[in-house]
């Protein structure tokens, strides 16, 4: 699938606001676009268990969290990619800016296979630790364990969809990842309910369909690179060792950070778990649905990382902390639009993915909760994906995990189990913290001394 359009333009700091927006619509639409797509399918694929049962729905989603918090150590190599190859394109070393992909995916091949084979030996213990329900975990191992041996190519996409989204050509990430899911409801249709002669595997034919599509990504994006990126590098030579450890300081930072944040909502569905079946099942919707409502905030955060870290190699910082902040104030305005219909038609767009009336009224207001916040919390991921896009990751990773780990989930645990105040109070905290975390970013951003970070 070559990508026949023209490259989006480099930003050369556009003289008035109105041409700064064109081009971050530029950059942050064909992104939104694809990672859109991506949320659909898991949206799809926990309706798809809304059928199964609310079982299979709590079993699909604490394994979906599980699982991505274990790839988070592969997929945290997006980070340190796309931030050189942003860089690289800034100081107009356009023919290397492919070299930090080629370790990314070394990277990911050398960590990903070993990675894969101990986390499907390891996942009846880990889904242990995570339900005490015996029918959760006797749906949710299969599924885990067969989501668990995509590891190697999930951290080879996200290597290419850094390089890609780092160079201004979104259009290719957009598009490939679109035929990846194409290909994932297809298989997951067909696997769950065993369509063509084959038998119906429920959960584990989501996970197994998941699985397939993405090494059909991985060999997507390497028959685009070969057409697309040689001139840039691409397969012609692995990065010098200086350009690996680069790499390394970068991405160790970004995965430390996304283990933590993905184990932390791991550990906090496990917390709601302790308070009923039916609250879980509520909480992997809500999670879904918000996941898939806050994606044009995520995309224009990987858009601001992009340009902070092309600005900063042309070395301009000022204008790359002008662009972290119009970023910002795009994605307040987008989610604020984003929310409303989560807060004026919950119980239908609940409906949708549960059929038990008890866990719907559950789920309604915290539903209604998070669309009128939403645009308050998009600030913190544009800000966070903009120090990661400056290199700043160290940053990102001592702030989000301190807050997340030494506030969040302690405050949780005290209000749901122990004090039994239900899903909407540990709900409505989960939130609150959210708001902490946008204004400690903001402050960062603010202050500026990711500015002076080399690569």
């Amino acid at each position: 699938m070559p990508d026949t359009s023209a490259p989006a333009p480099t930003p050369h700091a556009p003289p008035d606001q109105a041409a700064r927006r064109r081009t971050i619509a530029l950059l942050a639409l064909p992104i939104v676009a694809g990672m859109v797509s991506q949320n659909i399918t898991n949206l799809i694929d926990t309706a798809l268990m809304g059928f199964v049962g609310a079982t299979a729905v709590a079993a699909v989603g604490i394994a979906s969290f599980a699982n991505f918090m274990c790839s988070a150590a592969i997929t945290g190599l997006a980070a340190g990619v796309q931030a050189m190859a942003a860089r690289r394109k800034g100081e107009g070393r356009d023919a290397e800016t492919a070299i930090p992909l080629n370790g990314g995916l070394f990277l990911s091949a050398v960590i990903g296979l070993p990675l894969s084979l101990l986390l499907i030996f390891l996942a009846p213990q880990i889904f242990q630790l995570l339900s005490d329900d015996p029918a959760v975990r006797e749906i949710g191992v299969p599924y885990l364990q067969a989501r668990m041996a995509g590891m190697m190519g999930l951290g080879m996409n996200f290597a290419f969809r850094g390089f890609w989204n780092g160079i201004s050509r979104p259009g290719i990430y957009m598009r490939t990842i679109i035929a990846i899911h194409v290909a994932q409801i297809s298989l997951s249709i067909i696997l769950v309910f065993g369509y063509f002669d084959l038998p119906a595997l429920g959960a584990l034919g989501a996970g197994i369909g998941t699985t397939l599509s993405v090494y059909i990504g991985t060999l997507l994006y390497t028959g685009q690179g070969v057409m697309l990126a040689r001139k840039n590098g691409f397969l012609e030579r692995l990065p010098r060792l200086e350009t690996i450890k680069t790499i390394f300081s970068i991405s160790i930072p970004a995965s430390i950070q996304q283990l933590a944040f993905s184990a932390g909502f791991t550990v906090l569905f496990a917390i709601i778990g302790r308070i009923g079946t039916n609250e879980l099942a509520a909480a992997s919707v809500l999670l879904n649905i918000s996941q898939t409502a806050f994606l044009p905030g995520l995309g224009l955060g990987l858009a601001a990382a992009s340009l902070v870290g092309q600005a900063l190699g042309r070395g301009d910082p000022a204008d790359a902390k002008a662009w972290g902040w119009q970023v910002a104030r795009i994605g307040i305005v987008v989610m604020a639009i984003i929310g409303l219909p989560m807060v004026l038609l919950p119980t239908p767009i609940l409906g949708v993915f549960l059929k038990d009336a008890a866990v719907i009224e559950l789920a309604r207001l915290p539903l209604q909760l998070a669309g009128s916040t939403i645009m308050i919390e998009a600030v913190a991921i544009i800000i966070l994906n903009a120090l990661q896009g400056a290199g700043a990751t160290k940053t990102v990773a001592k702030f989000g995990v301190g807050l997340q780990w030494g506030l969040m989930l302690p405050i949780a645990y005290v209000i749901g189990p122990l004090m039994g105040f239900g899903l909407f109070a540990v709900w409505a905290w989960f939130i609150f913290y959210r708001f902490i975390a946008a204004a400690l970013f903001a402050w960062v951003w603010q202050y500026g001394r990711w500015q002076n970070i080399k690569l």
